[in-house]
């Protein structure tokens, strides 16, 4: 019996069918999936299973993940996406919602996030109110550096108008302590997510969007490995970063 995906189930009130139907499979398939505890999904199907669920392919099917395992420099990787579009949403929900110590978000604008995840506020101030770090290191809107990666990207939404929609949203719950922001220019092209011990590393390339970005996630193993490399530029970022005091930048 599979009791982690028989769990994730109740807890989401999803039936057989329901998620059968979310997957595009036969509901006798799914009941495969929870009696037969050895059984593994294809990889599609494991995606399509986590998405619905909200839950970590690792927590439904170890076998699976422990296959991957690794021993040498890059067993920090977890997975690799060649676009930040196609990191599961899942992912990023159950990395928020497990961070108990630390959630940065080192994105130019940050503003998918607002898009993306249901509640962010409410869930950030939740999050902080229990004791999490909350900390956003942005691009400033009215900078040169702005205005030169705008006409790099060459799209209706301008960065300044995403960087503007984040700084308005953090006005709303710039009441709740724990939570911070400031101004960087050092991360142009490279975003770092970090929630506990996984993070969310984009590199942008050139003339194109946060969302068109190859992407890793990653997840501490050791030291100084990749993962603390990242960890130590966006803490130097912090330390040079300008506070951000009103929502109108």
């Amino acid at each position: 019996m599979n009791e982690a995906l028989r769990r994730a189930m109740l807890q989401a009130r999803m039936t057989d069918r329901q998620l059968a139907e979310s997957c595009g499979v036969d509901v006798k398939t799914v009941g495969r999936w929870i009696t037969e505890g050895g059984r593994v999904p294809r990889a599609r199907h494991r995606w399509a299973v986590c998405e619905a669920l909200k839950e970590d392919e690792a927590v439904l099917w170890p076998a699976a993940t422990k296959k991957a395992i690794k021993v040498g420099p890059d067993r920090e990787v977890v997975a690799v996406y060649p676009y930040r579009s196609g990191c599961p949403a899942s992912l990023w929900r159950s990395l928020i919602a497990k961070a108990e110590r630390e959630l940065t978000f080192a994105g130019y604008t940050n503003y998918f996030l607002w898009l993306e995840q249901a509640r962010f506020g409410a869930v950030l101030r939740r999050k902080a109110a229990h004791g999490c770090r909350i900390r956003f290191l942005i691009g400033d809107p009215d900078s040169d550096l702005t205005r030169a990666r705008e006409q790099e990207e060459g799209v209706a939404l301008a960065l300044s108008t995403r960087i503007r929609v984040t700084l308005a949203e953090l006005e709303k719950i710039k009441d709740q302590a724990g939570i911070e922001a400031r101004y960087s220019g050092g991360h142009a092209y490279l975003s770092v997510f970090r929630f506990d011990d996984d993070m969310i590393v984009t590199p942008l390339l050139t003339h194109s969007v946060g969302h068109d970005a190859p992407t890793l996630h990653l997840r501490r193993q050791q030291n100084d490995g990749m993962f603390d490399r990242f960890a130590s530029h966006v803490e130097e970022l912090w330390s040079r970063g300008a506070l951000v005091g009103r929502a109108d930048g």
